[in-house]
This record gives C-alpha cells, sequence and structure tokens, in this order.
C-alpha cells in the first residue's frame, strides 16, 4: 500500500519535507523525493544512483540518528525547470546542496545530492 505524501511545490519545499520524513523515519518517503535515477553523494566520498539504492541508504542513516534539525538554507538560484538548493550544517562543519527538477505536474524533484552527512 503506497501512503500518500506531501509533495514539493517549490524546490524549497524539498528540505522542510525532508526533515519531516526523516524525523518520521520514513526512508521510503526520504526516496520519493528523488527522480528515480537521482544521483547522491552519501556519505561523504560515496556515490549512490537511483532510488533504490537511495531507499536503502536513507534506511541506514536513520538506524544510526533519529533527529534532524531544520538547517539554514541559502538563496535558491533558479534557471528554468532546474533548481539549486543549499542549506548550512548545523554543526557550520558542511554545506549541503541540492539540484531540484520541476516535473510536469509542478512539484519538485532533487536529481543531485551532495550531502555533509558522515557515516
Amino acid at each position: 500500500m503506497t501512503t500518500a505524501r506531501e509533495r514539493a511545490r517549490t524546490p524549497e519545499d524539498l528540505a522542510r519535507i525532508w526533515v519531516e520524513l526523516a524525523n518520521a523515519g520514513d526512508a521510503e518517503g526520504l526516496a520519493e523525493l528523488y527522480e528515480p535515477d537521482a544521483v547522491m553523494a552519501f556519505p561523504i566520498g560515496n556515490t549512490i544512483v537511483g532510488r533504490d539504492a537511495i531507499r536503502k541508504a536513507f534506511e541506514e542513516m536513520l538506524k544510526k540518528q533519529s533527529h534532524y534539525a531544520m538547517e539554514e538554507a541559502l538563496p535558491t538560484l533558479r534557471h528554468g525547470d532546474l533548481a539549486l538548493t543549499s542549506t548550512i550544517a548545523a554543526d557550520h562543519s558542511i554545506g549541503r546542496y541540492q539540484v531540484a527538477r520541476r516535473q510536469p505536474d509542478g512539484t519538485w524533484l532533487r536529481i543531485l545530492h551532495s550531502s555533509g552527512y558522515l557515516s
């Protein structure tokens, strides 16, 4: 059974929804924030390709940490249906960067994600 989850109406929505889903322990929902062939650098130095692999990585991440806070967002850069979003890591150690693409229905999904989370 598929759970109906909030969809990102703006690129900036992705970070908020991500935090809500992570705090709910919802790895499947986190993966749904990415296009099917998205690429993610997680943990640092490791490349993960595809929604299924991203879901598995989030399952492992959620076993190690159960609470995530909203981080300070930097201004979004847009070019047509692409957007670059970024946040300053809460511990100020490294930033997080995401490229999102507007979908045909007007919602946004991540296509590239570089995260500062360490394994």
